[in-house]
């Protein structure tokens, strides 16, 4: 088992807006998967992971929490994600950490699956909806009346702008993707009509990224949107 569904037909665009063409944004600094995969934990997957599997492009993101600790050094980030990869690994025995990127609560980015951040990695973060999309997981639990620092979210827009500006997409558009499992919210095969920018449970029957954090979306989609010159 590998974490990763079979591919599915590449059909899904990102619906038309008038007037929206292709834009890209600044990439933002982002931590190279050697700085956490590298450490005193005995991790050998994510040291030397097996050969990724890519789309053709990313045509929406998934955001994602950890559902761990909130009150962490952000120090201890590296640490705390090869603890989050040995889990995913291990108990789960996916090939590698699903999410592409991860996000600590002082902003900083790190690369999380392998295979290139410029490039479209298949992930492991959202059944059903792992093709043609990206994973980013904020570091913390982020459910009702929890705070979620104003760092994350404007690193959140940040990659969210530069990786969609890739193939063009406007993060506050509709996209269509095809599911290739009947877990998710939608059956095999069913193409879904889902934001560009999307919750976890947008697609799969969860909570994830937590009511705080996901309520705080919107209000991503737009700097995301201003950061790729759109407005």
């Amino acid at each position: 088992m590998s974490g990763v569904e079979r591919a599915v037909e590449a059909g899904g665009a990102a619906l038309a807006r008038p007037g929206v063409g292709a834009r890209g944004a600044v990439k933002p600094h982002i931590v190279p998967r050697s700085v956490w995969a590298v450490g005193g934990e005995k991790n050998n997957t994510a040291r030397t992971p097996p050969p990724p599997s890519y789309d053709d492009k990313v045509l929406a993101v998934f955001v994602h929490h950890t559902d761990s600790p909130n009150d962490y050094d952000c120090a201890d980030a590296p640490r705390i994600i090869r603890y989050l990869a040995a889990g995913q690994t291990g108990v789960r025995n996916w090939d590698d950490i699903g999410y592409n990127f991860l996000v600590d609560r002082c902003g900083t980015i790190y690369e999380g699956r392998a295979g290139g951040v410029d490039r479209p990695v298949t992930g492991a973060h959202t059944l059903g909806f792992n093709h043609r999309t990206a994973g980013i997981a904020a570091l913390g639990t982020f459910t009702a009346g929890v705070r979620v620092p104003r760092a994350m979210t404007d690193a959140i827009a940040a990659l969210v702008a530069w990786k969609l500006g890739l193939a063009g997409v406007d993060p506050r558009s509709t996209v269509r993707l095809t599911s290739s499992n009947s877990l998710s919210r939608y059956a095999d095969g069913t193409t879904a009509a889902l934001p560009a920018l999307a919750a976890h449970g947008d697609a799969y029957m969860t909570t994830c990224p937590g009511a705080a954090l996901r309520a705080l979306l919107p209000q991503i989609r737009l700097k995301a949107a201003r950061l790729q010159g759109r407005t």
